[in-house]
């Protein structure tokens, strides 16, 4: 099963330089399921593993001027103090039981891989729909909207680990105006603050274990660094629906196994 982990992490890196977002989608499960990592180290690795790979992938986004910048910043911004107190304090006072009813027993790990698989089945539908790129008539920069938005992402990235590019990307398109392309840049500067604060709240609390994290997180930059080679010579609205079945049947398959 770790071979399978292995060959798996790169395909992180690759969803991330295709589409800007996802690379959670896969890691939080190749680490808990392929790799027998407990949910919350689980979802302090992902943070790793994609903050520092989608960092990788930004800067030759930067470099084509298919990043911006303030609005990374302010979107940011909210992002990274509600990451960082989510995974500093929220995260760790969660009681590992949280409730029984007869012979069920709700879990900590049940209720973060829950949610995180909830997430999945909702980031998979507008992917399986195939509609083109995503794009806004409204070109008006709405300030306090991108900082509630934001702020919400933040909480959701700091709960279950997950960088959120698919909630990102079109809120920056919608809610600033960016085109698709600059979204999808900006979405990956976003994610890498946002993830690598995030983990900073872990690093704080836990033990790491590096080599094997290093080890996951430089496979996912070969595999980013490829899929910025792809993204700009394929067209990636049947990529989005193949990648969204996949996340659907994933999602299903999490909620299916913690539950039953």
């Amino acid at each position: 099963m770790e071979f399978f982990g292995y060959v798996a992490s790169v395909f992180i890196g690759l969803v991330l330089g295709l589409l800007g977002g996802g690379g959670s989608i896969l890691s939080i499960p190749i680490l808990v399921y392929l790799f027998n990592v407990p949910p919350v180290q689980a979802s302090a690795y992902s943070l790793f593993i994609v903050g520092i790979t989608s960092l990788v992938g930004a800067i030759p986004k930067y470099r084509e001027h298919l990043v911006n910048l303030r609005t990374g910043i302010l979107f940011g911004i909210p992002s990274i103090l509600t990451i960082f107190c989510t995974r500093k304090w929220l995260v760790p006072t969660i009681p590992e039981i949280l409730f029984t009813v007869g012979d069920f027993v709700f879990t900590k790990r049940l209720l973060l891989l829950g949610l995180f698989a909830v997430l999945m089945v909702l980031a998979a539908i507008p992917m399986i729909r195939g509609k083109r790129e995503v794009y806004s008539k409204n070109q008006r920069f709405r300030t306090f909207l991108v900082i509630v938005e934001g702020s919400l992402i933040g909480v959701l990235t700091g709960l279950v680990g997950a960088g959120g590019g698919f909630l990102i990307i079109p809120a920056l398109v919608f809610l600033t105006g960016l085109p698709f392309k600059t979204a999808v840049g900006t979405s990956l500067f976003i994610i890498s603050i946002n993830s690598l604060i995030g983990f900073l709240g872990d690093f704080l609390n836990f033990s790491m274990d590096w080599p094997f994290l290093l080890l996951i997180t430089g496979l996912a930059i070969a595999g980013i660094l490829i899929g910025n080679q792809f993204s700009r010579k394929i067209s990636t609205i049947r990529l989005r629906m193949a990648f969204g079945w996949l996340t659907l049947l994933m999602g299903c398959y999490i909620l299916f196994r913690e539950i039953w």
